[in-house]
């Protein structure tokens, strides 16, 4: 899959676009539907503001979150779509940097790793998974979250499933 990635408003002093490049080969390796090569994506590092307006423009909450996600396909249409072909545009995901910033202080996580987080759960999101269905689909993408952050090195941030830290 290929990103589309802006940064607005998060500080230079990490590298956010290979954090984000980082957590989709991650997303890739635990959703296979999602390395599909013509697939793409965007990614928007931004702040709470322009969080909010999507969340109430899109989604009818006035209020930023730490992660938005708007696919733009079925999970049966992705699981469909043939290897040949034109580009297919994934969906967008937004990151709200001062939200993002609180919730990986509250944890007592750096946010760098909070936010490797939220993209991986945005792709899991574009790629048709949603945790607010059942029980059920919230353990499967829980559990995709916390293999793709192995394979980071980074510890299951639900702290449920395995309290040791994974190297």
């Amino acid at each position: 899959m290929d990103l589309d990635i802006e940064i607005d408003g998060w500080p230079r002093s990490h590298d956010w676009a290979d954090l984000a490049e980082r957590a989709c080969e991650a997303a890739e390796k635990v959703a296979p539907e999602l390395a599909n090569q013509r697939l793409s994506a965007s990614v928007l590092f931004t702040v709470d503001e322009e969080v909010q307006t999507l969340n109430r423009e899109w989604r009818t909450k006035d209020r930023p979150t730490n992660v938005l996600s708007f696919p733009m396909m079925t999970r049966a249409e992705l699981l469909a779509l043939a290897p040949d072909g034109g580009p297919e545009m994934l969906g967008d995901i937004a990151l709200a940097h001062e939200t993002c910033a609180r919730e990986a202080a509250d944890k007592g996580v750096a946010i760098e790793r909070h936010a490797m987080h939220l993209v991986l759960h945005g792709l899991l999101h574009l790629a048709g998974h949603d945790h607010e269905i059942s029980d059920g689909d919230a353990e499967t993408m829980e559990a995709l979250e916390i293999k793709a952050l192995a394979l980071l090195g980074l510890p299951d941030p639900y702290g449920d499933r395995d309290n040791q830290e994974l190297a």
